[in-house]
């Protein structure tokens, strides 16, 4: 069997998604190598999107994107593309708020497999919504780890067997639109442009600046957006003070919608 380098390759606002990328290539290393030596490529921020990234055939990826509309984020599209696989074998995994991940996962195994790596498993995971604190409460938790570690020895008996057969992943073509949300009279409503307000409890202490993926937070001015916002929730999730909120009325009640509607647990979805 080829000596296999294992990539933990991933966009994570929040950390969860890095949370199961990392989980899953660290516990597929360990088996595979039984070593944990994993290459870790975090391109949530804009400075690590400026050079693309190149692999080979002694390489497996495993791949994380958040799902944002039923899609892969748009922002990232250009940057995924610029990916060059060489015959690499790949993992797409997505991660969902606990609503659904639509047409995510077939979009980036699709993205994938253009860019020249060989697809060989997928999966659905969820994390705590960047809407909200309470959709997808602490997710992932204790069993969504627990099935990140069957997935993980999915992949690892394949590549044992040195069986990398191609799956089929749950998805349409073509995509569907990006989710779109409605307002009180079922009209649908365009958030795009809503961004973050900032209170008097800030303490100026840029954390939000350094960690908005966009780069969109004015470092002199942390009340000021200077490019376009995604709603991924980083700076309102990890201000210290508490400082960061949204006010948009429309906004408000697609949050709202979401978290009356959708308090069942969504469980991952497995594709090895």
């Amino acid at each position: 069997m080829i000596n296999r380098n294992i990539n933990a390759v991933y966009f994570s606002a929040t950390g969860t998604t890095e949370k199961i990328v990392c989980h899953a290539a660290e516990k597929l290393a360990k088996t595979i190598q039984n070593q944990g030596t994993v290459t870790k490529i975090n391109f949530t921020l804009p400075a690590f999107r400026e050079q693309p990234a190149s692999f080979s055939e002694a390489d497996i990826v495993i791949m994380g994107v958040p799902v944002y509309a039923g899609r892969v984020p748009n922002v990232l599209l250009k940057y995924l593309n610029t990916f060059t696989g060489n015959g690499a074998w790949a993992v797409p995994v997505v991660v969902y708020g606990n609503r659904h991940y639509d047409d995510a996962l077939i979009e980036l195994n699709d993205i994938l497999e253009t860019t020249g790596f060989k697809v060989i498993a997928g999966a659905a995971f969820i994390g705590e919504h960047s809407f909200s604190k309470i959709l997808g409460k602490d997710r992932p938790d204790e069993k969504d780890i627990a099935i990140v570690d069957e997935f993980a020895d999915g992949i690892s008996q394949k590549i044992i067997n040195n069986q990398p057969t191609p799956v089929t992943v749950k998805g349409n073509r073509p995509y569907r639109r990006y989710y779109v949300p409605v307002n009180a009279e079922g009209i649908p409503v365009d958030i795009r442009k809503v961004t973050p307000k900032t209170n008097n409890d800030c303490t100026d202490c840029k954390l939000c600046a350094d960690i908005c993926p966009m780069g969109s937070i004015d470092y002199d001015d942390v009340s000021r957006i200077n490019g376009i916002c995604i709603k991924c929730g980083a700076c309102i999730k990890s201000c210290p003070a508490e400082a960061k909120y949204y006010d948009d009325e429309d906004y408000l009640r697609h949050k709202q919608e979401l978290e009356i509607q959708f308090t069942r647990r969504s469980e991952p979805e497995l594709f090895v």
